[in-house]
């Protein structure tokens, strides 16, 4: 009972924290549109797609594999051997990253026409050192989760963001063009990464983290993460190409000039798209409550706990898009201007806020079964999804435009979804979510007609600010009603958080 109670208050923990954090991050998205406009945000969001895939393959296998790999000691009677998963980890990421990092320094002159600009490349090279620090703050970051340290965390990741912000509105102060502000946004970033490394690092060796011989622990870390890591390769690869050849696809397809098309891009993928993953940061926060305890649960063969929890699961990654979905549905349009201005991005809200629902199942399927060891299964699913997302932007654009994209993102959901929730329902035939699925489809149906009705009737009357709270919220709040008076959702997780005992 205990336990269940401490995971509990840790999924709390780290899901107001990481609200806090992409609230924070949010807002600042918001200041870089209105500061250094929709082609600066372009340029920004480009530098950073194409870094994001140095920094997957370096910090994401390893660090969820090591937390894994600490879960499944603790199970096995091996405790001691985390300070040698953490080592072993740190060794790897090293092993990728100064290499790599002094490679893109001095041969920018061999991959600079990735760029739109070649100017682009030196803001990009800024970059740099942060993939260094950044990797070994990620293994770091993984130990914490393993050995269920969710407060330090959290506070070091709420930190990074607040120092990025803070930093990044006092440069892009200084910056009088568009290319000088993503440059000045760039630096925050790399600011921002020096923290997380300095502060993580201080604390690991302050609780009694070490580094010891990491014998016998490269091989189960390689084995694991080497599947987990094409994943999210794959996906930065996947967004780092979209960032290089949609704006160029956008002006020979549909007859954009060329700052046009950029601006389009930067409306969707740094206005519309940031609105949409909204849930993303909460299944995220489930996910690295409850991933070490399903490992932990599998390798140990407790079978009852591990249903309870993917059930627990999925319910709640239902229940997080279902309330969503009615306030972005309703509202979208208005929260694109609210926000950004921009009309074009609350266009692409509203009509894709259906997306969130596959989005939560892909993002905590693929987490659920990573922790049941079928890495290789999920990467297989990731690119079939790829390959239809891929074939509709190349085959739609054309026809319809930006929207393309936008689709072929949700089908990449649809699919990975699906796929993922056939395996689990295969490997775990026992557990049960479709009839709560089925009732939270038929809540977010009528939540979105309650919202589109009373937004229809409050049109021109009110604020923009003030509809949107009453209306958006107004949805939101019919489907929770809804949830509760079908007794879908109870207090009895809230008591279990703020319970003493």
């Amino acid at each position: 009972m205990l336990m269940r109670k401490n995971i509990y208050r840790s999924a709390a923990q780290v899901t107001i924290f990481s609200i806090i954090e992409k609230t924070l991050s949010f807002i600042y998205r918001i200041i870089l549109s209105r500061t250094i406009g929709a082609e600066g945000l372009g340029i920004y969001q480009i530098c950073l797609s194409v870094f994001s895939v140095f920094l997957t393959v370096a910090a994401t296998g390893i660090p969820v594999t090591v937390s894994r790999l600490i879960a499944k000691n603790s199970a096995t009677g091996k405790p001691h051997a985390r300070h040698a998963v953490v080592t072993s980890g740190v060794i790897c990421s090293l092993l990728f990253t100064v290499p790599v990092a002094l490679f893109l320094f001095f041969g920018k002159d061999l991959y600079s026409f990735l760029f739109p600009d070649r100017d682009y490349v030196n803001i990009f090279l800024i970059l740099l050192p942060g993939l260094i620090l950044t990797s070994v703050y990620a293994v770091i970051r993984g130990s914490f989760w393993g050995n269920m340290q969710f407060l330090p965390y959290s506070v070091i990741e709420l930190a990074e963001d607040a120092v990025m912000v803070v930093c990044g509105c006092v440069l892009i102060g200084f910056a009088s063009t568009a290319e000088g502000g993503a440059k000045a946004a760039v630096i925050a970033v790399l600011i921002s990464y020096v923290f997380s490394f300095a502060v993580s690092l201080f604390w690991y060796f302050y609780t009694g983290g070490k580094f010891v011989n990491p014998k016998g622990q490269f091989k189960p870390l390689f084995t694991a993460a080497l599947p987990v890591t094409a994943m999210r390769t794959s996906t930065s690869i996947l967004n780092s190409c979209v960032a290089m050849f949609l704006p160029a696809l956008l002006t020979y397809a549909c007859g954009y000039s060329n700052s046009q098309a950029l601006a389009i891009y930067g409306a969707v993928l740094g206005m519309s798209v940031p609105v949409l993953f909204i849930p993303s940061p909460l299944i995220s926060s489930i996910a690295v409550v409850v991933a070490p305890q399903m490992s932990e649960n599998f390798y140990s063969k407790r079978t009852d706990l591990l249903k309870r929890d993917i059930e627990k699961t999925l319910k709640s990654s239902v229940l997080i898009a279902t309330v969503l979905i009615p306030l972005l549905f309703t509202e979208g349009k208005d929260v694109g201007l609210f926000l950004y201005d921009n009309a074009l991005s609350g266009e692409i809200i509203s009509n894709f806020s259906f997306m969130m629902l596959p989005m939560c199942l892909s993002m905590i399927t693929t987490t659920v079964l990573n922790s049941m060891h079928y890495e290789i299964k999920t990467l297989i699913y990731f690119f079939i999804g790829a390959a239809a997302m891929l074939a509709s932007i190349f085959g739609l654009t054309h026809f319809l435009g930006i929207y393309a994209y936008m689709l072929g993102i949700t089908l990449n959901f649809i699919i990975t979804a699906v796929l993922n929730l056939r395996l689990l329902k295969k490997n775990c035939p026992q557990i049960n979510y479709a009839g709560y699925a089925v009732r939270c489809g038929i809540i977010c149906v009528l939540a979105c007609i309650f919202g589109v009705l009373f937004s229809n009737l409050l049109k021109g009357v009110l604020p923009l600010i003030v509809k949107i709270l009453l209306c958006g919220g107004g949805s939101s709040l019919f489907a929770l009603l809804a949830f509760y008076a079908m007794e879908m959702i109870s207090a009895r997780p809230f008591k279990k958080i703020f319970s003493k005992n």
